[in-house]
């Protein structure tokens, strides 16, 4: 599950909306237990400033400080979730209201 949002609001909250956030996910980690799934691992992303982009187009490489393409949006973490069925993920999404959230399965290769 990636976890986007706007890193700016992040930068720019207070303590009290950060204790909220703390809170939510804390609130979303028991609701995953609640639902049967194991939380693998998760990671919080440093900001955009710090991504390195890599590119190759045929035998050209380029490396760019930065993200890929601006966006409202940045991919600020991860969780990695080993659930029985999406629905066991989609009943707890709710409860990180602030975010955008995208689920994918991993593929099998």
């Amino acid at each position: 599950m990636l976890v986007y949002q706007d890193e700016r609001v992040w930068l720019e909250a207070d303590d009290a909306a950060r204790e909220r956030w703390t809170a939510q996910h804390a609130a979303f980690d028991a609701g995953l237990r609640d639902a049967g799934v194991d939380l693998v691992a998760t990671e919080v992303l440093h900001g955009v400033d710090a991504a390195t982009t890599f590119r190759r187009r045929g035998d050209d490489v380029t490396l760019t400080d930065g993200p890929f393409a601006p966006t409202a949006e940045q991919l600020g973490g991860l969780y990695v979730l080993d659930a029985p069925d999406l629905d066991a993920v989609t009943g707890t999404l709710g409860l990180l209201p602030e975010y955008t959230l995208e689920v994918r399965p991993v593929a099998a290769l």
